[in-house]
């Protein structure tokens, strides 16, 4: 556990970043700066409260000694003695009053001194001037890993292209600091309204058949993403399961990652459009889906449930934490992602999540923004060795694969950080221990795309100018195992 500055050291308490968990690097949490910020200025609140209390007893300490002026004729020697502890008493509880009160001045100089220095790393970083020493989360002597260099390549592409076009490096950097980090929603937004690429956009997706039995079901982490890679050999499919949670009957919702092939062309809910979907658009379509299978399972409005995904999946279920019909129908309570970009999206409060990222996994880092450090929300990077495999089977790299993330989930629930303990039995409150359960596997369509020359009605999340989306029909693929594609993010 992360430890502050001991008391009577001489120094203004500081919080310390967790030291690595094995191969587990580890963020956010009880255990995060954040928090550990957080319970300092409270602490520092509740000295306030005290130190309050402290000057009204001085004030009646000093009372009852003035009171006592008046009895000192009576008896001198007891009399005397008498205002003499009395003052004494006002004197100790004056001096433990100054002792607090810089106490909490100490502890709300450091917080200041943290403030000043996130903002000026995170001024320095967008001005191009990164390093180790601005944040980073490598030592002194590591380079950063995939991840960490696709996420920071991303949200400074303003300055980059100030670069590019020749612009002086200090005119360069004023152009990246007034830019700010790259707004990748905005981006995939401009991107689908491009020639050629009006396929991007969404379309209404829906359910069209299912597929119910009882199974044993492992709830950890592990078993969840485990789960996720057998959904995902069946294209457009997702998983909801019904258990018996800690607090009631509660339900999880799998997502599977990116998927090409296997159905006709664009009706797949998890192809490259559906990146494009959760990245750009919120995954407004996929999440009416989603609940639209909820309510054929059996949930009813209010119920517990838990959301898991990988790759792509992970972002279509992140963006169930902030999406307010879904959660005014739905009490959802925890998301678990693996290998997915999330770092732009900020769950409602109260909803805990674990993100799972490997160090040179560069998917995680593509929307150009670190996951948030916060009490609920807790990041894992993943810094084992990986094995490469052969160039046939590459795809996204050896650090995006699912085994890599179910082993990482499985050393997750072995760490006795306390930022994972907690977070592991706030999943475990919502799903239960596991066991037997009911399972029901949804198919999920896209609606096609129209036909050459075909014209429709704008969709419901198309504004009434935009034109629908048109191309020539692409050459139909064959059906395939889905899996993750060669050279597509997650």
């Amino acid at each position: 556990m992360a430890e502050i500055t001991p008391a009577g050291s001489g120094e203004a308490p500081r919080p310390s970043a967790p030291a690595p968990d094995g191969m587990l690097r580890i963020r956010g949490g009880v255990g995060g700066l954040s928090f550990q910020f957080e319970e300092l200025l409270a602490g520092a609140a509740a000295l306030d409260v005290v130190v309050r209390r402290l000057y009204a007893l001085e004030a009646e300490a000093d009372g009852v000694r003035r009171a006592l002026f008046g009895y000192q004729p009576d008896s001198y020697r007891s009399g005397s003695n008498a205002m003499i502890a009395v003052g004494e008493a006002g004197r100790d509880v004056s001096r433990v009053r100054a002792e607090l009160e810089h106490i909490a001045a100490q502890v709300r100089a450091s917080h200041r001194e943290y403030e000043f220095t996130e903002a000026r790393n995170a001024l320095l970083l967008r001005m191009g001037l990164g390093g180790p020493e601005y944040g980073s989360a490598q030592g002194p002597f590591e380079l950063p890993g995939v991840r960490d260099q696709v996420e920071r390549g991303v949200a400074l592409a303003p300055h980059g292209l100030a670069l590019l076009l020749g612009l002086p490096v200090p005119l360069a950097a004023l152009v990246g600091t007034l830019a700010g980090p790259t707004d990748v929603r905005r981006t995939v937004r401009e991107l689908t309204m491009a020639p050629g690429l009006r396929f991007l956009e969404p379309r209404p997706v829906t359910v069209i058949g299912s597929h119910t039995g009882a199974e044993a079901v492992d709830l950890t982490p592990a078993g969840l993403l485990r789960r996720a890679e057998a959904v995902g050999r069946n294209s457009g499919d997702i998983e909801i399961i019904k258990v018996d949670g800690g607090s009631g009957r509660a339900w999880v919702v799998i997502v599977p990652g990116t998927q090409l092939g296997g159905l006709p062309e664009g009706t797949n809910p998890f192809d490259t459009a559906g990146i494009a979907e959760a990245l750009g658009y919120d995954s407004v379509e996929t999440t009416a889906a989603i609940r639209q299978a909820l309510r054929e399972a059996g949930a009813t409005a209010g119920e517990q449930l838990a959301a898991v995904g990988y790759s792509q999946g992970g972002i279509h279920a992140m963006n169930l934490s902030d999406d307010k019909a879904f959660l005014a129908e739905f009490d959802l309570k925890y998301v678990l992602t693996a290998g997915s970009p999330v770092g732009g999206i900020t769950p409602e409060p109260g909803i805990g999540s674990l993100h799972l990222e490997h160090q040179h996994d560069w998917v995680p880092g593509a929307d150009g923004q670190a996951n948030a450090d916060t009490k609920d929300r807790v990041t894992v990077t993943l810094t084992n060795s990986l094995v490469m495999p052969p160039p046939q089977d590459f795809g996204l790299g050896p650090g995006h694969r699912l085994e890599n993330y179910a082993a990482g989930a499985e050393a997750v629930s072995a760490s006795r950080d306390p930022s994972l303990l907690a977070s592991t039995a706030a999943l475990a409150a919502v799903v239960g221990g596991g066991g037997t359960a009911t399972v029901t596997r949804f198919s999920l369509r896209r609606e096609a795309l129209p036909a050459r020359g075909a014209v429709t009605a704008p969709g419901p999340n198309r504004g009434a100018d935009t034109p629908p989306p048109a191309r020539p029909p692409a050459p139909a693929l064959g059906p395939t195992a889905a899996r993750e594609p060669q050279g597509v993010p997650g």
